[in-house]
């Protein structure tokens, strides 16, 4: 590969700087400038007062994808069985840990 440019007439040829990849034309300035968040006076105010607190839970309560009978069923199986394992791994490293603290404890 050459890096001469071939000779036709009328050949697109690119004109001005090559952009890096990945790199946007956004300024850092008109970046910022879209950034800034006007908040309203009314939103000043901190949360919302103990008269909307319940319609909101409602609301949000609303919005909770609730599991159904078997996937309750298969949550509750998968969280006992890892309890098993988990307290016979505990089990079993404290009786090793106790094998080894009276072998080098007793006389």
């Amino acid at each position: 590969m050459t890096d001469q440019q071939p000779s036709q007439p009328g050949a697109a040829r690119p004109t001005g700087k090559r952009q890096m990849t990945g790199v946007g034309t956004t300024t850092a300035s008109s970046y910022e400038a879209k950034r800034v968040v006007k908040a309203d006076p009314e939103d000043e105010k901190p949360g919302g007062g103990a008269t909307s607190f319940l319609p909101e839970v409602v609301s949000e309560m609303r919005k909770v994808i609730w599991p159904t009978a078997r996937q309750m069923v298969v949550y509750t199986l998968v969280v006992f069985t890892f309890l098993i394992v988990v307290t016979a791994l505990v089990s079993s490293v404290d009786f090793v840990a106790g094998l080894g603290v009276e072998k080098i404890l007793s006389p």
